[in-house]
């Protein structure tokens, strides 16, 4: 790394630190020519390959807009859009891919999105997965509601806890 100073090509890092979202790494540099500090940040850009073909960098505004569409009219907070975009960068930060497919991104958003807002949920499905006939829709709510009564299971069981073979279910 050049001393932006002097030119330096020596420069020695002092502190790292990740930032508060976790997506970029600020480093604290020195030169030991000039001894002035200054700060550089690290991130791995993320590319989105579109259907057609085009590259351009992944923007988290898009998901935002995206999904606020979906959630129009809907009890969705901006903090909680902007929560939800975090995440879903995230998880494709964490695929460790530089290049993400366009369609990677919206089945990254549709798990966040079901846990925020099943109506909003429903709404996005039904165009990311090009919902034809009301079937279709009907198929999308049959699974929503499997998925609520398997988690109401999950959570009823954890509140229970574990049923040992040895002790009677009735005294």
């Amino acid at each position: 790394m050049h001393c932006p100073f002097c030119r330096n090509t020596d420069t020695k890092v002092s502190d790292s630190r990740a930032t508060e979202d976790g997506s970029a790494i600020r480093r604290r540099r020195v030169c030991p020519v000039c001894e002035r500090k200054f700060t550089t940040v690290e991130q791995l850009v993320l590319t989105v390959v579109k259907r057609s073909g085009v590259v351009e960098s992944f923007n988290r505004d898009k998901v935002i807009m995206g999904v606020s569409k979906a959630c129009k009219g809907r009890p969705v907070t901006a903090a909680q859009l902007a929560a939800l975009a975090q995440r879903v960068e995230e998880s494709l930060r964490a695929s460790g891919q530089a290049e993400i497919p366009a369609e990677q991104i919206g089945v990254a958003i549709l798990g966040p999105l079901e846990e925020l807002d099943s109506v909003a949920y429903l709404r996005f499905a039904s165009v990311y997965k090009n919902y034809d006939s009301v079937d279709d829709f009907q198929r999308e709510i049959d699974l929503l509601r499997l998925s609520a009564a398997e988690k109401d299971l999950s959570r009823a069981a954890a509140v229970v806890g574990p049923v040992s073979a040895q002790q009677p279910l009735i005294s």
